[in-house]
């Protein structure tokens, strides 16, 4: 298994990062397009080739949480699609393995005794965009091997399960396993990524305490070795997923310990 670090808010750019994932013997560093400086217009693809040379890691890609293909405004969609076309190219150019992404699940209309999702009230024009989104992706990685990997966040809903099923379809996705995420929302998720455990390629591990994740290894309730036996088995890169530098030290000793 290769084990690998946030960007955490601590690190003020990529270097430190760099100098950070090589101190703690971790071999990349996921970079997390949430924050400005790591925009597509942001990041220098030959800056990062030298990082990636001067303190022998590699980097993987965490795209925006925002990022909503499906939106009904087509253009906003269009510039989601264009930002994924952008990183696909940042990915080849530095040889980024993995893309990792969250799936919208769109607005919901609050009824008195439901919530209903808009995005299963127009599954059809949902479940098309996501054909869209597979063609596009499809044809900017080619042959290079890399993986578009839908991580889970609180449960995923029918609708949502019926488009990454679609995205599965293609060689060019698969799934990240957010241990802490689903812990967090009562193991709604498990079940579902392990009967899709084939498409398993990359995880994100923190520790969980109840409703609170991101934690340190080992500083929660999880069972850790339970998720490090899957990725494993499933020969998962793996995002050592603590927030600050404390915590991730921390982490990297329980890890080695």
């Amino acid at each position: 298994m290769l084990f690998g670090m946030p960007t955490l808010i601590e690190n003020d750019n990529a270097e430190a990062s760099a100098a950070l994932c090589k101190e703690l013997g971790l071999s990349f560093v996921e970079l997390n397009m949430n924050m400005p400086l790591y925009q597509p217009d942001a990041l220098d693809g030959q800056e990062l080739l030298a990082l990636k040379e001067r303190y022998g890691i590699f980097f993987t890609i965490h795209l925006d949480e925002n990022l909503n293909i499906s939106d009904f405004n087509p253009h906003v969609a269009a510039a989601y699609m264009r930002t994924v076309e952008e990183t696909i190219a940042l990915a080849k150019a530095i040889g980024a393995p993995i893309i990792n992404m969250h799936l919208a699940e769109g607005v919901y209309f609050t009824l008195p005794d439901e919530k209903r999702y808009l995005f299963a009230e127009y599954k059809e024009r949902y479940l098309s965009s996501m054909r869209a989104f597979i063609a596009l992706c499809e044809e900017a990685i080619g042959d290079s091997g890399i993986k578009i990997c839908v991580e889970n966040c609180d449960g995923y809903h029918d609708f949502q399960k019926e488009a990454i099923a679609l995205l599965l379809s293609s060689g060019v996705f698969a799934l990240t396993y957010d241990v802490g995420h689903n812990h967090g929302c009562g193991g709604k998720d498990e079940e579902y990524i392990l009967q899709n455990k084939d498409s398993l390629y990359h995880m994100h591990l923190h520790d969980a305490l109840g409703s609170k994740n991101h934690l340190a290894l080992g500083t929660g309730e999880m069972d850790i070795e339970k998720y490090l036996r899957l990725a494993k088995e499933c020969h998962c890169r793996v995002v050592v997923e603590a927030k600050t530098v404390e915590a991730l030290r921390a982490s990297v000793a329980w890890l080695k310990g």
